[in-house]
């Protein structure tokens, strides 16, 4: 594979460090070690997560467009435009992100805190829009670009997630070859690697990566967007231009495409009372605090599969931790009394 072909503009501190958890594997007390590779503290840009991974490939292609300002789109709490707008306060361009009405929440301080708050903080023109949830291209989007140019300016378009974007896989190849090179530091190998899917790129970079060992079905994603469907189709498409990309020498099998559609529920955004006692759980054994929207559900995941025996006895499993701590501001209800 050829990842260095690639230019990378540094947006994070470097590789993230991998931690065991032994509160939280003692709580699951299922006989398998529980891991924690910490992208939620990658780097000092607004609290960091896993778009900046992905953005450190987008930025170098972004300068080079001679554009003027970042446009992307999230829900009202998205962790994505709350990075997008913290990378154009870095490189000194200006920022416009779409925050569509994604979620179906009423927390009455929703769209004023967390996320939305540190977004428009770094000076990103946050506009909200009144449209549902959808993991694909949005009118909204393509409307703010046109706006940007309307005023005299030269967008650079990042799609949701950065996900769809040419490159939006590349930043979790890198993560593979990291966890590789820590695997080998460590004296040990990681059995299976559980991650949230929303938008697709996270595990689908991850797949191409772990696929030069043929690795890639143990990447195992927790859906969270609730259109499973949709988001394999999205997220085969990255994967095979991904693949293309970095020249991994063969295409990836549909079978090593895992997602598990049963934590998503009720609905994008909304959590559960399972997903809310997860988060209660990682935060009371390890203080790892984990977010209602995408963490949550795949620590939620973690803990029952472990339970449920999916992982064989004396498994080591990676948790990949994304980031998206803000986004409990808009939670505030919820956890009033912890």
């Amino acid at each position: 594979m050829n990842l260095e072909k690639f230019e990378r503009y540094p947006l994070t501190f470097g590789p993230t460090p991998i931690e065991y958890l032994p509160r939280l594997t003692q709580a699951i007390g299922a006989d398998v070690e529980i891991y924690a590779k910490r992208d939620d503290c990658n780097s000092g840009l607004a609290m960091g997560g896993n778009k900046l991974r992905k953005l450190e490939y987008l930025v170098p292609d972004a300068i080079a467009s001679g554009a003027d300002t970042l446009v992307s789109i999230g829900g009202v709490q998205s962790n994505h435009t709350r990075m997008v707008a913290a990378t154009a306060a870095k490189i000194g361009m200006k920022c416009v992100v779409i925050q569509e009405s994604w979620v179906p929440h009423d927390d009455a301080v929703y769209d004023r805190v967390g996320n939305i708050l540190l977004t428009r903080l770094m000076g990103a023109d946050s506009r909200l829009v009144d449209e549902g949830f959808d993991i694909g291209i949005r009118q909204s989007w393509e409307d703010a670009m046109q706006s940007v140019r309307d005023a005299g300016g030269i967008p650079y378009a990042i799609p949701a997630g950065a996900s769809v974007h040419k490159y939006g896989g590349l930043g979790y190849v890198g993560f593979a070859e990291e966890v590789r090179a820590q695997e080998a530091e460590m004296g040990i190998k990681f059995d299976y690697v559980i991650v949230c899917c929303v938008t697709g790129s996270t595990q689908a970079g991850m797949i191409v990566g772990f696929a030069e060992d043929n690795r890639a079905d143990k990447v195992i994603g927790i859906d969270g967007s609730g259109t499973p469907d949709q988001l394999r189709e999205q997220m085969r498409a990255i994967v095979d231009n991904t693949a293309e990309l970095v020249e991994l020498g063969r295409k990836v099998r549909d079978d090593e495409i895992v997602i598990i559609p049963d934590y998503a529920y009720p609905a994008y955004g909304v959590p559960s009372q399972e997903t809310n006692d997860a988060i209660r759980l990682a935060a009371r054994t390890e203080a790892m605090i984990t977010d209602p929207v995408y963490e949550g559900k795949s620590m939620q995941g973690l803990i029952d599969l472990a339970k449920k025996g999916f992982f064989p006895k004396g498994s080591k499993v990676l948790y990949a931790h994304l980031g998206g701590a803000p986004a409990l501001n808009g939670y505030s209800y919820a956890f009033r009394n912890g």
